[in-house]
């Protein structure tokens, strides 16, 4: 089928037909510009401090709500494993801080590079709330794995290759943290932290992959992009929630610890000491009335 080709301002842009209309009247009708006023939005402190207390409220009841809803169905529901019995419930905590402990560190790392290559000041705030979130979460993966594994191994820890490789992922984690406190100046520190987020990525596929390379306790991935889950269905759905309710209790978290640093640093600003006035406001008696 031939392709079209479509000139909107100085890119050219090739598509079936049919494809084409749709992106075209995109671009005429200023798409792009409008996702890039909202990344440029997004990199002021003080936009964001506003338009993230707005979404807080809603992710933190859908956070609720998946994790809720997903420990219940898997602690409560899920049959017991024929081997393990009941002590793999665990999977439904540990399995899905392992996720955030990895795509934190990804995500951790993107804010690196968008505060090396733009410089914008959002990015290395994202960047230290991340490390933060990111530590706890590996440790939550840790420490459940150790619980999981004194029934299912007969021992608390083993040198494994996976939990070693996640005890490395908790001192980059930690490392990044420590980095920022190195340094008196902040842009200096970001800089480093940036650079040091961005070499770290290199565990994360040896994380992903030990069970494979080496010789390993750790069972094969369960779910895989390129197969199907390993799991009985009825153990599988509720970890999918649950997974979910992870995910959106990072954001919760990570928006938390973002607005509490962007208030720190920026705490000399007028629009912090309005912040401030109003929180002082409605916490006196009949405050809120008044404003």
């Amino acid at each position: 089928m031939p392709k079209v080709m479509s000139v909107c301002g100085d890119r050219i842009y090739s598509a079936r037909p049919g494809a084409l209309p749709g992106l075209k009247q995109f671009y005429d009708q200023g798409g792009m510009r409008v996702v890039w006023s909202f990344l440029h939005k997004l990199g002021s402190p003080r936009w964001f401090y506003r338009i993230s207390s707005q979404w807080l409220p809603w992710l933190a009841v859908l956070a609720g709500g998946l994790l809720s809803w997903g420990c219940i169905w898997g602690l409560a529901y899920a049959p017991p494993d024929a081997v393990q019995g009941n002590s793999f419930r665990i999977i439904y905590i540990h399995v899905p801080a392992a996720f955030i402990a990895l795509a934190g560190y990804y995500a951790m790392a993107a804010a690196g590079v968008v505060s090396l290559v733009w410089k914008i000041k959002i990015a290395d705030v994202a960047l230290r709330a991340g490390a933060g979130v990111g530590a706890a979460m590996t440790f939550c993966a840790l420490v459940t794995g150790s619980i999981w594994g004194k029934p299912t191994w007969g021992t608390w820890w083993v040198w494994d290759a996976r939990i070693t490789s996640m005890l490395v992922l908790l001192f980059l984690y930690l490392g990044v943290l420590a980095l920022y406190e190195a340094f008196e100046n902040r842009e200096t520190a970001a800089r480093a932290c940036a650079v040091l987020s961005l070499v770290g990525t290199v565990n994360i596929p040896i994380i992903y992959k030990s069970v494979d390379w080496w010789y390993s306790l750790h069972q094969p991935a369960t779910i895989k992009l390129t197969r199907a889950p390993s799991m009985h269905p009825d153990m599988f759905h509720p970890l999918v929630v649950t997974i979910l309710g992870f995910y959106v209790l990072y954001a919760v978290l990570l928006l938390m610890r973002m607005r509490a640093e962007v208030l720190e640093r920026e705490q000399k600003a007028r629009w912090v000491e309005d912040v401030a006035a109003g929180s002082r406001l409605a916490a006196e008696p009949g405050g809120e009335a008044h404003a």
